[in-house]
């Protein structure tokens, strides 16, 4: 017979959980996917720090593709309130209903005897104009209300207002979300929820203390290869090894922003697309701008190129 979940070491479970996100192309480390198994577990969300480009926006689509489950993303912004996270009702809608209400309102009050009946039949339809139908779910409402869960990513929450911050407190806790004319909504099923922060301001304890915390750093070197072997398997090997030494290298000089793994999953694409074999100085030049996203990054790291190529061909 199978062994049930149950009699599974949890170190097996999360080496499982590691080499299945793997399958879908994100490499995971072992903090990584010990974090994203406890925080199923606990049913606690996950809160991912780091610089941008590492990888924590990708961890919720790839969990949402491992699991089944949708994805549903709120991007936050400076500004970003209830009506855009939560829901709108449909105005239109309920206006339109209106007018029709207005039109058979004599059918409606038709045997009324006086002014408090004609009042308690008006109040009848009072919840008609807010309920669900008329809803209009955001995100947050969406993540609560999907049937079989999901997966609820809400992105770069460093830059909401701290006040959206303190109201999403009561969905991080209890999976559930107050509408004053509903009353409490609570999770169907419970979502698995990521939040990410690239770290431009610093997260309110309330917050903190309701999630499990992962910080992603830029990767080491022989990770950073694995990734990009997973992501562009078709770049050949010593120009991969050539390609990782470079942007590691890139990232111990002062720069605005440093090279993300993003950037260089990008840089490896282009140079599949332009038949390199190797990294010399002029097609490192004409595809810096791939790596490095400021004019004065690029003008610092020009007078270097041709000693960085050097270093990334002895490994460093």
């Amino acid at each position: 017979m199978p062994e049930s979940k149950d009699t599974i070491m949890p170190a097996d479970r999360i080496a499982a959980l590691s080499a299945a996100l793997n399958s879908t192309g994100y490499i995971a480390t072992d903090a990584i996917a010990t974090a994203v198994f406890l925080s199923q577990q606990l049913e606690k969300p996950l809160l991912i720090e780091g610089p941008p480009g590492v990888g924590k926006t990708e961890l919720a689509k790839a969990t949402a593709e491992l699991t089944g489950r949708p994805l549903i993303r709120l991007q936050c912004y400076e500004g970003l309130d209830e009506s855009k996270a939560l829901y709108e009702w449909k105005y239109g809608k309920q206006l339109l209903y209106t007018q029709v209400l207005k039109e058979k309102l004599g059918d409606l009050l038709d045997g009324a005897k006086g002014l408090k009946e004609s009042i308690a039949r008006l109040h009848e339809f009072d919840d008609t104009f807010f309920n669900e139908e008329f809803l209009e779910p955001r995100p947050l409402l969406k993540a609560l209300w999907a049937p079989h869960g999901a997966v609820l990513l809400i992105d770069e929450i460093d830059k909401s207002d701290t006040e959206f911050e303190a109201f999403l407190l009561e969905v991080l806790s209890d999976y559930q979300v107050s509408v004053p004319e509903l009353g409490t909504i609570k999770a169907r099923t419970t979502p698995i929820v990521f939040l990410t922060s690239n770290n431009t301001r610093e997260i309110g304890d309330a917050l903190k203390r309701r999630c499990l915390h992962l910080f992603i750093p830029f990767p080491d070197p022989a990770l950073e290869r694995r990734i990009v072997l997973a992501r562009v398997p078709e770049l050949e090997a010593s120009l991969r090894a050539q390609l990782v030494a470079f942007v590691q290298a890139l990232r111990t000089k002062d720069l605005k922003k440093l090279p993300a793994v993003s950037e260089t999953i990008d840089w490896a694409r282009t140079l599949v697309l332009l038949h390199a074999r190797e990294l010399d100085a002029e097609l490192v030049r004409r595809t810096l701008n791939v790596l490095l996203k400021f004019q004065d990054d690029i003008e610092t790291v020009e007078p270097e190129i041709g000693s960085l190529i050097i270093r990334s061909r002895t490994g460093g």
